[in-house]
Formats: structure tokens, C-alpha cells, sequence
């Protein structure tokens, strides 16, 4: 779990000041919306993902591309 947390750490202080505050809106929705449930199979992806980019900093994060659908997603 401490990894997991240094990565995200990591990343979110690479982020910009505009995606922050995406960040901090969509966080404060799910904090205020009742628990939902994400599959499994889901979360792993999205952590083999950011593994994945961290060892291959070349890489590119696709699902990052889609920020402003997600975003819409939680408004």
C-alpha cells in the first residue's frame, strides 16, 4: 500500500495547477457521493498502468488523455 501511495504521490505532484483542481473537484464528489462499487479487474488496470509508466517514464498514460471526460463524468 505504501507504494502504491508513493506512486500516486509521485504523480500528483507533476501534475499541473489545472489538473489539481480537476483532482481536487472529483475527489471532493466522491467523498460527498454514497461508496460505488469498481470492479476489481478495474483497479488492477489502472495500477498495472501506472507501474508500468513508472518503470518506462517514456511512456504515455493514455487514460490521463481522457481527464476532461472523466471530469465530465463527475459532474
Amino acid at each position: 500500500m505504501n507504494a502504491t501511495a508513493e506512486i500516486l504521490k509521485h504523480k500528483i505532484e507533476s501534475f499541473s495547477p489545472e489538473l489539481l483542481q480537476t483532482l481536487a473537484r472529483m475527489v471532493e464528489k466522491l467523498e460527498s457521493q454514497s461508496r460505488f462499487s469498481i470492479p476489481q479487474f478495474q483497479m488492477d488496470e489502472v495500477l498495472y498502468r501506472i507501474q508500468f509508466h513508472n518503470e518506462n517514464p517514456r511512456t504515455k498514460l493514455d487514460f490521463y488523455e481522457n481527464i476532461s471526460e472523466l471530469e465530465n463524468s463527475f459532474t
